[in-house]
């Protein structure tokens, strides 16, 4: 059979299930909806969180960065690891037991203030929505691809999809169904990994065939015969970085912080029955993101080598029929500047004659490396998967973040829970409206808004959500000013290098050689100074609050999720 059918085949299966799964599911409570009725099981848990967190990002284009960024592009890989583990040791639990739905609404209780609860889910918002329309258009990519229809075809078939089972299940529905999804992507991801390790290096194990030699040369080390082919063509060397030391810690730190903010994964603490649930789903969940995190590396230099091996300077009119499809969805570009007939693959931007985007390495990864049909509609499923989990769990955030907080807390405090119910269904099938928009008509500088997205986490709710926790002595005027102070920081340096908002600018004018990328670190620091010194010269918080924020960091009597107070 060929890779079409296997696809239709996969993937229709594949959404059988999730549809299955959202029908089984279906959520008949504001609890359900928001937390999944708090019963769920830590092993159960684990595996939902890393669906959530391993987004279309994770699965499509980590390892496209890595693979051409080399050494630099590892600033990823460990800030998206170091952000989880430090969202799994720091924060989770200390939330868990303060028992709310959303981070708005522990910020609003814990800071007694409407207007933090309100910057809160304006920072939720922007975020959910920047990555939500990140994960449709990829979702758009994939569909385009393996099911040759137009990307905004795959966009709309992906938000149905994502729309049934989110809008009927809820948080109840979504995290069953994430399970199911980490099943497929980790699967997905492992196949062809282990595969290509055999064929390259002899090795099953992946992550040791990445520092291994190569079966067809004894004796030369995979990372060596990369660093010789990108030296060759004039690239720097695979495992040489180009970045400054201070902007590489930045940016991992920025990540760090700003993805242990982020909404989306932290409400899936509050799901679990107990405080230890929340730690033991957090160490499952690490167990389960490793597999992938540590497997990227790997792929990054084997679809590398591969595709140097297979492209440069060979005949344009002998290119397999991969490269003919993926040509087809403008996402490899090729253009004969010299009119040999060959492909010139170089450093060089004037000689350079291919042009390929990052995110199609891992999906093209097993069709360069000629694995069998079935393993490449797998890898097609797999994307889908971790696009569509993700996808959901941030349309929780924002139909909450709307239904809940905004309406319940603030706007309509006296509406019932079936009127939240059906306001918080109604504000999942506006979001889901909004993100297909910005999946089909993305904004020329989505990457750069993303990388803002995790400044403005790393700016506003990490020092409010730490000093919450862990300085009782913290209150509302200090948090409200360090979260202002921290995303006009942030929003001020993003116009002024990112945009070039204020006139032109080139990397000399970064403060400190920091790039807008690892700002959030400058902001974040920013905030908690902010904070900390406006709290000094302001009265303390009411005496429940601080015997609250007391409470919080021991083990013991943490009750239900609530909405209530």
């Amino acid at each position: 059979m060929d890779v079409q059918i296997w696809t239709y085949i996969i993937v229709g299966l594949s959404f059988a299930l999730y549809i299955s799964i959202a029908l089984w599911t279906r959520a008949n409570s504001t609890k359900e909806f928001y937390v999944a009725g708090g019963g769920v099981s830590p092993l159960a848990n684990g595996m939902a969180t890393a669906a959530d967190w391993m987004s279309a990002a994770s699965f499509i284009s980590m390892a496209g960065i890595i693979s051409f960024a080399g050494y630099d592009g590892s600033v990823y890989l460990m800030g998206w690891t170091g952000g989880y583990v430090l969202l799994a040791l720091l924060l989770a639990p200390y939330l868990r037991k303060f028992g709310k739905f959303t981070v708005p609404d522990f910020i609003g209780e814990r800071y007694y203030s409407n207007v933090a609860r309100t910057v809160a889910v304006i920072c939720a918002l922007f975020v959910s929505f920047t990555y939500v329309a990140g994960q449709m258009r990829g979702v758009g990519i994939v569909f385009s691809r393996f099911l040759e229809v137009d990307i905004n075809t795959g966009v709309i078939i992906g938000m149905f999809i994502v729309l049934f089972y989110a809008v009927l299940g809820g948080m109840k529905g979504i995290t069953y169904t994430q399970v199911a999804q980490y099943v497929i992507l980790i699967f997905a991801y492992m196949v062809p990994a282990i595969f290509i390790s055999i064929q390259l290096t002899g090795n099953p194990v992946p992550q040791l065939g990445f520092g291994g030699t190569l079966a067809a040369e004894p004796g030369v080390y995979l990372l060596d015969k990369l660093d010789g082919l990108n030296r060759e063509l004039g690239f720097t060397e695979y495992t040489d970085g180009s970045k400054a030391l201070i902007d590489v810690f930045a940016i991992t730190f920025a990540l760090m912080i700003g993805t242990a903010g982020l909404p989306h994964v932290i409400v899936r603490f509050f799901t679990v029955p107990k405080v230890r649930d929340a730690r033991s789903s957090a160490g499952y969940a690490l167990l389960f993101i490793a597999i992938l995190y540590t497997t990227a590396p790997a792929i990054a230099a084997f679809a590398r080598t591969n595709l140097i091996q297979t492209v440069s300077n060979q005949p344009y009119a002998a290119m397999p029929e991969w490269f003919k499809k993926w040509e087809t969805t403008q996402l490899i570009k090729f253009e004969d500047k010299n009119t040999d007939g060959l492909i010139q693959y170089v450093a060089d931007k004037d000689k350079n004659e291919l042009k390929i985007d990052n995110d199609i390495m891992v999906l093209a990864n097993p069709e360069i490396a000629k694995l069998p049909n079935w393993v490449i509609a797998l890898v097609a499923a797999g994307g889908l998967a971790a696009a569509l989990s993700t996808a959901a769990g941030l349309l929780l955030v924002i139909s909450a973040a709307i239904s809940h907080d905004l309406l319940k807390k603030q706007l309509m405090p006296k509406i019932t829970e079936k009127q939240e119910l059906l306001a918080a269904r109604s504000a999942s099938v506006f979001a889901v409206v909004i993100a297909g928009y910005f999946g089909i008509n993305p904004p020329g500088f989505v990457a750069a808004v993303v990388a803002l997205a995790f400044g403005l986490a790393a700016a506003s709710f990490f020092p409010a959500i730490i000093l919450g926790i862990f300085y009782k002595r913290m209150n509302k005027e200090g948090a409200v000013a360090g979260m202002v102070g921290g995303l006009l920081l942030m929003i001020y340096y993003m116009l002024a290098f990112k945009f070039n908002a204020f006139g032109e600018t080139t990397p000399k004018d970064w403060w400190l050689g920091i790039s807008p990328e690892g700002f959030g670190t400058v902001a974040m620091f920013a905030n908690f100074f902010i904070s900390i010194v406006i709290s000094a010269f302001t009265p303390p918080p009411p005496v429940r609050v601080q015997h609250l924020t007391e409470s919080i960091r021991y083990p013991k009597g943490a009750k239900a999720a609530s909405g209530h107070h």
